[in-house]
């Protein structure tokens, strides 16, 4: 292909596309450009298709450090694993174009965006989509369609698209939404608790926008020769073979596994009667042919079996496990049962099953964020495990799985604004979400068990969050909206339509569209119904809990704050440290001081210890002043007088002369560690106390001039003329 490029402003940015310059080897690539925003997306296929039935598409998103004009941290300063943010990109790009691949297609396809440029008002994510969609289309891999995206926020009223990076901090939505020119196929995004209209109206302005992308894609394949599509073979039954296969399946006896009301009892029977259907086709298919034939058999039973079930649901009303399109799975709110864990709360809905945590901690456990995007340290996380046990099967212990990472991500922007600011409750926030049962819907269940174990946990949350998974069938002859959708519908169905919010509006919100076609009118029914389902729920979580508890754990640290004087941060932390790591130690704290605001913030576990901590930080840090009353305490003893300690660090002589009447040895009076009552009477220039002692809350008073045990002067020595030739006497 020639080097090509294209040039369009739209929604007050520049976009700039090349093709035909760099990656010119792979299957298909894209140079993309939005402000100063760099990415190129390369495209690879493989020539073979892969063994079963599952399409293995791959897409990765790095993240260059230099792309933002930094370098890497660690040992080795170059880029390592994927991190959290280059993951939720990965699957930003995946979602809207996997459904876009024909069936039968099972070649591996690779995708990766490679990020050369970042300016942050100019997102990456978003023009990644853009890219791969390009690379796509102008490759030789079988694609079928023109994506893109578009970044939404919400300010002055209005809808507004690919919002700055300060935009996005004052807007109420943060959403991504990709699809083709006639329909969304994807929505990810965060809400301050918005009202269900203005999220469709963001929804109308940014597809739109999407249309326009899309028309500037199509503009430029016109310019272009697009290659060939490869080609590429659909296996599958002849006619008489699927006839045949189609009348060793019992409808009636098919229908009655279906509906049988438990997940593992539906599973196990419904896998047990494939396996006789399967078994007496396979009787009737030559030996040689078995193994080809008998994958493409199981595949036609699976449409059968999702026939059945959709079809039930539009004619009939009637879901796999008895309930209406509307109804909402049984749920069970149980707080407190953990003993030693900072908070605890268990959420069953159906057969989903959420156990979520929460573990308190102080400033020094926040999470170090260091991406090409952001800087800085996040006090509120919410973690996603998915153990399979969950659904009764048997894996290996792996890492973190990328569904684990995106559906915690879902969980955590879903559920931190109802939050306390730092300035409120300066703790460092950890909720985990341990999946114990899982029948569809987890995510949502770990919105509803974190929001329950936060209040539980005594943070000052301001109301629950919970959320819902939305679902759909979509025939010709009849549409439905499924609430709170289990594995089969999810897996079957043609929408998976999460929405989180409080009683005030929606917070969080993501959609997966596997049909084209869906109306505004199904859209506003959708939301709708989930905020009848979401209020219901809600409804349910403050039976358990409607309010937090007025104080924390007795487990979970003390956390107390104090601000003082920038000047004396330096005292404080002391020669190498050497003052706050003592502090450390003998009080058991941990001590995290904020250079600019002067801002300490001491946690500890033992509540006296941090007590004691902060108020020997506060006596530290407050300035002296002349006339005022100090508790002291003597720590060294001389004839003339004792040091007296009135505040950390703070030492002051209090002499003989301001003890009292007729006091001419100190040490006859005081010893170490005695307590006294003393004012300041002056302060040096070189910071030295001079003390007076209060006695019967009145300053002592001594007659007395001299010191103690002090010879008298001697007289002076005769002073020399400066000429010399003799002295003058005194």
């Amino acid at each position: 292909m020639d080097y090509r490029t294209w040039d369009r402003e739209m929604f007050g940015k520049h976009f700039h596309v090349e093709l035909g310059r760099v990656a010119k080897q792979s299957a298909g690539s894209a140079y993309v450009q939005m402000g100063d925003t760099v990415v190129l997306v390369v495209a690879n296929v493989s020539t073979e298709a892969k063994e079963g039935d599952f399409f293995p598409l791959t897409v990765e998103f790095q993240e260059k450090f230099y792309a933002a004009g930094k370098i890497p941290g660690g040992f080795l300063k170059r880029e390592g694993r994927s991190g959290e943010s280059s993951i939720l990109s990965a699957r930003l790009m995946d979602r809207p174009i996997r459904p876009l691949f024909p069936d039968g297609f099972f070649n591996e396809v690779q995708i990766i965006a490679n990020v050369f440029s970042l300016d942050n008002d100019s997102p990456a994510d978003t023009l990644g989509i853009l890219g791969e969609s390009i690379a796509l289309n102008s490759s030789i891999i079988p694609f079928q369609g023109i994506v893109a995206a578009v970044r939404v926020g919400y300010l002055e009223g209005k809808p507004v698209l690919f919002p700055t990076e300060a935009q996005l901090g004052e807007s109420a939505i943060d959403l991504v939404v990709a699809g083709t020119k006639e329909a969304i196929l994807m929505v990810e995004g965060e809400a301050k608790e918005v009202e269900e209209p203005i999220l469709l109206e963001a929804l109308q302005a940014a597809h739109e926008a999407v249309g326009q992308l899309c028309d500037f894609q199509a503009d430029i394949f016109a310019e272009l020769a697009l290659p060939e599509k490869m080609s590429f073979v659909v296996p599958s039954l002849s006619d008489e073979e699927a006839h045949r296969l189609t009348g060793l399946i019992d409808p009636a006896a098919l229908e009655e596994k279906l509906f049988l009301f438990g997940k593992k009892e539906r599973e196990n029977a419904l896998v047990q009667y494939k396996k006789e259907v399967l078994q007496a086709f396979s009787q009737t298919l030559p030996e040689e042919e078995q193994e080809k034939k008998m994958r493409l058999a199981d595949s036609l039973y699976e449409e059968k079996l999702q026939h059945m079930m959709r079809r039930f649901i539009i004619e009939k009303r009637k879901r796999v496990d008895g309930r209406a399109p509307e109804d909402i799975r049984k749920i069970r709110c149980e707080i407190g049962i953990l003993p030693r864990t900072h908070g605890s709360a268990l959420f069953t809905r159906g057969e989903t099953q959420s156990l979520g945590i929460v573990t308190l901690g102080g400033p020094d456990d926040a999470q170090m964020i260091d991406t090409i995007y952001q800087q800085g340290d996040k006090s509120f996380m919410l973690h996603y495990n998915f153990p399979a046990f969950s659904v009764g099967e048997i894996k290996p212990l792996r890492g973190l799985s990328r569904r684990e990472v995106g559906h915690g991500h879902l969980a955590e922007r879903s559920v931190k604004f109802i939050l306390p600011s730092l300035g409120e409750f300066p703790y460092t926030v950890r909720v985990v979400s341990e999946i114990l049962e899982s029948n569809g819907s987890s995510s949502m269940a770990s919105i509803c068990s974190a929001s329950l174990a936060l209040m539980e946990a005594g943070v000052p949350v301001k109301k629950h969050v919970a959320g819902v998974a939305m679902g759909m069938i979509f025939e010709k002859d009849g549409v439905e909206v499924l609430s709170d959708i289990n594995g089969m519908e999810d897996h079957l169905g043609d929408m998976d339509f999460k929405v989180a919010g409080t009683k005030d509006g929606v917070t969080g919100f993501q959609m997966d569209i596997k049909v084209s076609g869906i109306s505004q009118e199904i859209m506003k029914k959708a939301l709708n119904q989930a905020k009848i389902a979401r209020l219901h729920i809600l409804n349910l979580m403050n039976d358990a809990i409607s309010e937090p508890k007025p104080e924390v754990s007795p487990y979970a640290p003390m956390i107390v704050s104090i601000d003082i004087p920038t000047e004396s941060i330096g005292e404080l932390i002391g020669p190498g440290g050497k003052t706050i790591k003592r502090l450390t130690k003998d009080f058991e704290v941990d001590i995290d001081v904020d250079d600019l605001t002067g801002k300490v913030s001491i946690a500890g576990v033992d509540r006296e210890k941090t007590n004691l901590a902060y108020q020997y930080i506060k006596n530290m840090s407050t300035p002296l002043v002349i006339g005022e009353k100090y508790e002291g305490v003597v720590t060294r003893v001389e004839k003339y007088g004792v040091f007296v300690e009135i505040a950390p660090g703070k030492v002051g002589l209090l002499h003989t002369s301001n003890m009292g009447e007729n006091v001419r040895d100190a040490t006859t009076v005081m010893k170490i560690g005695d307590a006294v009552q003393v004012v300041i009477g002056k302060i040096e220039p070189t910071g030295k106390l001079d003390l007076k002692r209060i006695i019967d809350g009145k300053v002592a008073v001594s007659t007395r001039t001299g010191s103690p045990n002090r010879p008298p002067r001697k007289p002076p020595y005769p002073r020399r003329r400066p000429t010399g030739g003799g002295m003058d006497a005194e």
